[in-house]
């Protein structure tokens, strides 16, 4: 029986030394600040070493940012946190708070020594720091710049930064501060953002009486919660209703009407639309702060691996930044195309574990209009139409065959190529099927998607020229050991995903090269630009290449390999592609406005010869148009 005892004497002396040592400790604080008052040389010390140790210049936080479609409607908002940050405040939330969190705010300078003094004789009775006597300022720093710790050093902390903060900001940059910044539960931050959020309407909207709901919510989030303990929430909310009767900021007969408001709640349901499009958007920001902020250059000449990592982490460090920051990012998306392209993946691939992916390019503004990132798919997934890299098979060949072969020899599309089998050295492609077709014309060769007309043509080029030109496209994985003959069908060492192979069809709207992007501009909250791409048109062939080429596509759809394709369109054409062992199945085709590409295989490859007839990537492509 002597130890517990023992341990409650100890305890006892340790509340009473810690209660001596605050006593003298805030009197002393007291003294200080009222001494440096009166002598301006050391006033002028003491501040020095605040301005050096608590850098306080401007306050930053985090908000809600919105991606637009092209008509300029939100599709998808960021709101990890969702905060909106506002400068109008009505003054009738703003006497709610004051009154019930800081009735002083107006007198002290950043602490309230007789609340301090309060909160010590409660906290002296208790084993923790169970009352906190802080002010809005205190409670600001808190949240700005010092965790929640329970602690007399973090206490101490909070003081000197809301002196410093008090000594910085003016009482309503202050005020307007805390009220973006406190916590609403469920994630929600600020009184605009909390308006929004459980009334579906601006705080400039509220009625006194929800603006008091609302305000009932911070001082304990989690059990004044409005979605699990409403009728906790609207006890407290007339408690902070009878203060502000008692502050006299309010009659009797206003608390009774407010009081009587029936409050109904109406949530606004998070927008968080079209997953496979908003993902690839945040990926080209990405890019698109990488190139305009030099990251790109530096990465690219970094001469270490250590190196190269460092700015990779800087830059994800200024992406998240630019996120945080309530940036409005305004987008070429067709919502109507988008619905259609990622129904025509679900719906068009009925075959178990079996993927997809297409992208669709309004090819007249070099914009991407809509992508499926696979069927079904769930946001930040694995996104196959710019994620996933594939062998493209002979949807390669006008790109790096005939384009070129076209352009450098100036030969018509009634030109003959041998198609009987090829051999140079150990390397010995064949036909579909072991076909020989003797002497063909270059237009029934692409139509019908010979293989070793397309090796003849490229040898005759000649590889690095043909590469030359493929170079000019946004291909990001062509590597060294490309340069070879396979590559006239398809034989990459790494491939290209459908966002860039379907980019690159692109050129053959009028024989120019753009890269195609989904971001327009990016602004801030006022409407201030931030980021825009600044891309250069390239011409790649001539006029008459690419009439031909056109032609040659054409060809392929009327009476080749494509002669399924459809679209209500006055113009038709494009390339099929199916890579070795069946892996891959690919379309990429042109219509009037729009350049489209789809992609169907195995995220882990495997054959799928059965269904080849079926031409499952030439079905999803016509889906797209209905």
């Amino acid at each position: 029986m002597e130890k517990p005892n023992l341990k409650r004497k100890v305890e006892a002396v340790r509340k009473f030394i810690g209660f001596i040592m605050i006593v003298i400790f805030i009197p002393t604080l007291f003294f200080l600040f009222t001494a440096f008052d009166k002598e301006k040389q050391q006033v002028k010390g003491f501040h020095d070493v605040l301005d050096e140790k608590i850098v306080i210049n401007s306050i930053s936080l985090p908000q809600a940012g919105q991606m637009l479609d092209k008509d300029g409607n939100v599709f998808s908002e960021y709101r990890q946190p969702f905060r909106i940050i506002v400068k109008d405040i009505p003054t009738f939330i703003q006497d709610v708070f004051l009154v019930s969190e800081d009735r002083y705010f107006y007198e002290h300078v950043g602490f309230d020594f007789a609340a301090i003094s309060r909160a010590i004789i409660e906290n002296t009775k208790s084993s923790s720091i169970e009352q906190g006597g802080s002010t809005i300022t205190q409670q600001l720093s808190r949240n700005l710049f010092l965790d929640h710790e329970r602690t007399y050093n973090r206490k101490l902390s909070e003081v000197l930064y809301a002196y410093q903060l008090e000594r910085k900001l003016s009482k309503k940059e202050i005020i307007t501060a805390y009220l973006n910044t406190i916590y609403f539960h469920n994630q929600v931050y600020g009184v605009e953002a909390a308006a929004q959020f459980y009334f579906n309407k601006p705080l400039l909207e509220l009625s006194e009486a929800e603006m008091a709901f609302i305000a009932a919510i911070p001082n304990n989030p989690a059990k004044y919660n409005p979605l699990r303990h409403f009728d906790t929430t609207k006890a407290r909310q007339e408690r902070l209703i009878d203060q502000m009767v008692q502050a006299k900021k309010i009659t009797a007969e206003k608390a009774a009407f407010i009081k009587n408001e029936e409050i109904n709640l109406h949530i606004k349901e998070r927008i968080d639309l079209y997953p496979d499009y908003a993902v690839y958007v945040e990926e080209e920001l990405r890019q698109l702060i990488a190139k305009q902020d030099g990251f790109q250059t530096k990465i690219e000449a970094a001469n270490s691996e250590e190196k190269k990592k460092q700015l990779e982490e800087a830059l994800n460090e200024k992406f998240e930044a630019i996120l945080s920051k309530g940036v409005k990012i305004h987008t070429a998306l067709d919502p109507q195309l988008q619905v259609q392209t990622t129904k025509a993946v679900n719906e068009g691939l009925p075959y178990p574990k079996m993927e997809g992916a297409a992208v669709v390019i309004d090819h007249e503004q070099k914009e991407i209009a809509a992508l499926s990132g696979g069927k079904h798919y769930q946001k930040h997934e694995f996104n196959r139409s710019f994620q996933a890299f594939r062998q493209p098979g002979s949807a390669i060949k006008p790109l790096l065959v005939y384009g070129p072969y076209l352009n450098k020899f100036n030969a018509p599309i009634t030109e003959l190529v041998n198609a009987n089998n090829y051999c140079k050295s150990d390397y010995c492609p064949k036909n579909y099927g072991g076909g020989q077709y003797g002497k063909v014309t270059l237009k029934k060769a692409l139509a019908r998607s010979y293989n070793t007309p397309a090796v003849r043509l490229l040898e005759k080029t000649g590889i690095d020229e043909a590469f030359s030109i493929l170079n000019a496209f946004s291909f990001t994985r062509i590597v060294e050991e490309d340069y070879r003959l396979p590559a006239a069908i398809g034989g990459f060492t790494y491939g290209m995903s459908p966002l860039e192979l379907t980019d690159a069809y692109t050129v053959f709207v009028d024989g120019t090269y753009q890269p195609s992007r989904a971001i327009r501009q990016v602004t801030d909250l006022e409407g201030n630009l931030l980021y825009k791409w600044e891309d250069i048109q390239e011409t790649i062939w001539s006029k008459s290449t690419n009439e031909k080429m056109r032609e040659l596509l054409r060809e392929v759809v009327n009476n080749g390999t494509a002669a399924r394709a459809t679209a209500p369109s006055t113009y038709i054409g494009g390339k099929t592609g199916t890579t070795n062992d069946y892996h891959d199945f690919w379309f990429i085709g042109l219509v009037d406005q729009y350049t489209a590409g789809v992609w169907v295989g195995y995220d882990m490859p495997a054959n799928m010869q059965r269904i080849e007839k079926n031409q499952p990537e030439v079905r999803v492509w016509n889906n797209i148009w209905r």
